[in-house]
């Protein structure tokens, strides 16, 4: 079976798609090379989505700082002056925090208290997500309340060319959220092999909420608050502690497992990106290419060849039993003792 990695992006406005995929890939390509990893890389996509969102990419050789086309994170290779602190304390704070908000924010049938401040949140800090979370339309001509329908109908265009295939998604940030809705509601069927989420914010109370909502609204017959019900290996949440659109990095702590017993299992990694002293925790580039990001990617694209393995050495093991029993049944006939 073919494999294929497909990426979707997160919030906010990209360069253009040729060069985010690009990037993307050089940066997965660099933590193969930093990592120690041979495999070649297997076949990629982007689901590019930001034009849906924003009339124009960003231009990388905009070079006006004030202007919103400016391209001030591009793809860097990792410093190697980049030093990793020690963030156990923050952690200890995060992990109290993360916990408390779900109390704070969610009732038990994950309806949401105190809307207006996610509402408020989400205005200010999370537009795109805004945007696609717009339930009444009052104008039905406005594009922005076609955007949910016109992203998630842009990913499954790209798993439906896929399908048949052995499937490895990454979702970044926003595209997390699309993901598992795309996942869970709109193509269950779908079988998808692994599934890995970074930087993501399904933990965050809003979010949740929003899921429960739809959950109620369009019930398929499939787990509540669980994995999406295709993907049939594993789901992997990579979060950096100092990552804020990640601040509820623990989704095994909100979502169950799916009907075939997959969960996900959360890593807390070291993102290292960084434009001179500017860090950013968040930005995709640097979870792409983490140790625990290109080991799970060189076993995905070892799996065919591990069954291959399995394969010829069930059959040499096959033929050897045949010898035994075909020299057993030479010595019986022959009274050779």
């Amino acid at each position: 079976m073919k494999k294929v990695i497909i990426g979707v992006h997160g919030l906010g406005n990209k360069p253009p798609k040729y060069l985010l995929k690009k990037w993307w890939k050089d940066a997965i390509n660099e933590g193969f090379k930093k990592n120690g990893i041979k495999n070649n890389f297997p076949e990629f996509e982007l689901v590019y989505w930001a034009d849906i969102l924003h009339d124009k990419p960003l231009d990388k050789w905009e070079k006006n700082k004030d202007s919103s086309y400016f391209l001030d994170e591009p793809y860097l290779k990792s410093s190697n002056t980049f030093v990793p602190e020690d963030y156990s304390r923050r952690q200890k704070f995060v992990n109290f925090i993360s916990s408390q908000l779900n109390k704070l924010f969610l009732n038990e049938d994950k309806t949401l208290n105190y809307g207006f401040i996610s509402d408020f949140i989400l205005h200010n800090f999370f537009k795109d997500l805004e945007v696609y979370y717009i339930e009444e339309c009052r104008n039905e001509y406005d594009e922005k309340c076609k955007a949910k329908d016109l992203i998630r109908n842009r990913f499954i265009e790209v798993l439906k060319k896929y399908e048949g295939w052995d499937i490895l998604i990454v979702s970044h940030s926003m595209g997390s959220i699309i993901t598992f809705d795309v996942l869970t509601f709109l193509i269950p069927e779908l079988k998808i092999n692994t599934l890995i989420t970074i930087g993501s914010p399904l933990g965050l109370p809003v979010v949740i909420s929003k899921i429960a909502a739809e959950h109620k609204k369009h019930p398929n017959g499939h787990k509540y608050m669980a994995t999406p019900p295709g993907v049939v290996r594993n789901w992997f949440n990579m979060a950096d502690i100092r990552d804020k659109v990640a601040l509820n990095y623990k989704l095994n702590d909100d979502f169950d497992s799916n009907e075939l017993g997959v969960s996900p299992v959360d890593f807390l990694v070291v993102n290292d990106y960084a434009v001179g002293k500017e860090s950013n925790p968040h930005k995709s580039f640097g979870y792409l290419r983490t140790p625990e990001m290109s080991k799970m990617l060189d076993e995905f694209m070892l799996q065919k060849k591990k069954k291959l393995a399995k394969k010829v050495i069930d059959k040499i093991g096959d033929f050897v039993e045949k010898i035994k029993e075909q020299s057993e049944f030479v010595k019986d006939r022959l009274n050779i003792d």
